[in-house]
């Protein structure tokens, strides 16, 4: 008598394939009033306003209601991503028109207070709420996610410890939250310390194998510490429902065509990562991280990278802007068609001359001596391109 045929277990966290290196962004973005440029609170009725209707699928509401949530389509080039970012910035501003309001980028606004934010209309994030406490409003922060496609889960694990190499070349290029609750932090990003509060935020362990993490994800639900992949508010995250790693640790750019230049440099690095595989993933990857990131945070492309050898041993520390001229002059030999040549030339350029948008920022604040004026000529740089 033959033995019955055992079935195959069923996977605790199916991992969703996708194509390799395609690319993806979200971009948190402020609502503001035109009476002092604070931030308004009509995300819902300007979800509402988006025309054509099919684009509602790709603009959703965020955990308050100043703020919303812009969403592009999977892509293979960056040209292609930056004009349909246009297009996006187009509906988008429309609706804001007929609202009387203006949208802008940043990663936080200058003098909102985190208080007299309201929670937007959604069963999730009423649950954050109730859950986090304060931390869900001062969540009021706005960064850019950029999503790359691989098509397995170990990949996945490879790419999400990879990427996290290159967290200070993400939070320097992307720095543009230098003030905050009224006040200059200091920081090119001062977003970065507001997301560092929550409880499973920080670094993935080090795991390999996709296997491995279907275990300690079952078992963080099973004892009710998490419910989904969504709590993980880690800086790099797989995210298997889409086939995709998800990088979470930029600033909204005041710009749509310097967001479309970090998903570039994301698939740029990906190409690079999963192709030679040059890094060892082991106990000690992490022990300079959280130093790193700080340096970023704090001074952006003025910072220093800490790196440790192939032996555990450490180096000497290299400034961000170098390290970052040096990886970005390594992966021209990556690059597939002119559009990722043109965007590797204008990166090596903000490289070079150490510029991020918190500087813009911060200089026109100088000049113009209001925070209110600042968010008036950013909405304004967001919308057109172009500052009056």
């Amino acid at each position: 008598m033959n033995a019955p045929e055992q079935q195959p277990q069923a996977a605790i966290l199916p991992f969703t394939p996708s194509a390799p290196f395609t690319m993806g962004i979200e971009l948190e973005l402020q609502l503001v009033n035109r009476r002092n440029y604070n931030l308004a609170t009509d995300a819902v009725d300007l979800w509402g306003l988006i025309e054509p209707r099919a684009l509602q699928d790709q603009i959703k509401l965020e955990i308050t209601q100043g703020m919303i949530e812009l969403n592009s389509r999977v892509h293979t080039r960056v040209d292609e991503l930056d004009d349909e970012l246009k297009q996006l910035r187009k509906a988008l501003v429309d609706g804001a028109q007929r609202l009387n309001i203006d949208v802008a980028g940043g990663g936080a606004h200058p003098f909102q207070r985190w208080n007299e934010q309201r929670i937007s209309p959604d069963e999730r994030f009423h649950y954050i709420h109730k859950k986090y406490g304060y931390l869900a409003k001062s969540f009021t922060v706005f960064g850019q996610h950029i999503h790359v496609g691989v098509p397995n889960g170990d990949d996945a694990m490879y790419l999400t410890h990879g990427f996290a190499r290159f967290v200070p070349h993400f939070i320097a290029l992307s720095a543009a939250s230098p003030f905050y609750q009224g006040v200059d932090t200091e920081f090119d990003s001062s977003r970065s310390n507001v997301v560092r509060a929550f409880p499973l935020a920080g670094t993935m362990p080090v795991m390999l194998r996709w296997s491995e993490f279907e275990r300690y994800y079952d078992n963080l639900r099973q004892i009710g510490v998490i419910g989904s992949i969504k709590d993980f508010y880690w800086d790099i995250r797989p995210k298997p429902e889409f086939g995709t790693v998800e990088i979470r640790v930029c600033d909204t750019p005041l710009t749509t065509s310097h967001a479309a230049l970090l998903g570039c440099y994301a698939q740029l690095l990906a190409r690079w990562l999963l192709t030679e595989r040059p890094l060892v993933i082991n106990d000690d990857f992490y022990l300079l991280y959280q130093y790193n990131r700080f340096e970023a945070s704090r001074y952006g492309l003025e910072g220093d990278i800490a790196l440790l050898d192939d032996s555990g041993m450490p180096m000497a520390k290299t400034p961000i802007a170098v390290d970052l001229l040096d990886r970005l002059q390594d992966l021209a030999r990556y690059t597939q068609n002119n559009a990722e040549v043109e965007a590797l030339r204008q990166l090596r350029k903000l490289a070079y001359e150490k510029v991020n948008d918190a500087g813009w920022l911060r200089t026109t604040f100088r000049q113009r001596g209001s925070h209110s004026d600042l968010m008036r000529l950013s909405s304004q740089l967001w919308m057109t391109d172009s500052v009056p």
